[in-house]
């Protein structure tokens, strides 16, 4: 991982994006990390928009505190339930 402090980021941001198929580049000020540009390999759009929508990232944290206090089922269940194997068709 690279840190770069934002004062001294002057190069052009594809120079940095041509970086981080490497490693991440983790920008900095005064220390802090303030924004990260890391590689989007294996990762659609709609994947990426989800991840960072707040009602996308409301709604998954309340289902882990329901998870928490009332229990579920494993993934292995889940997937025995709706007769789905393990690895996706077509893979």
């Amino acid at each position: 991982m690279k840190k770069l402090e934002m004062a001294k980021a002057t190069a052009p941001l594809a120079e940095y994006a041509r970086k981080v198929s490497t490693e991440p580049v983790i920008l900095t000020v005064r220390g802090k990390p303030i924004a990260a540009l890391v590689s989007l390999k294996n990762a659609d759009l709609e994947t990426i928009t989800l991840s960072a929508h707040p009602h996308f990232l409301a709604l998954i944290e309340r289902s882990r505190a329901r998870q928490k206090t009332e229990g579920g089922i494993s993934s292995a269940e889940m997937r025995r339930r709706l007769g789905a194997s393990k690895t996706p068709r077509g893979r």
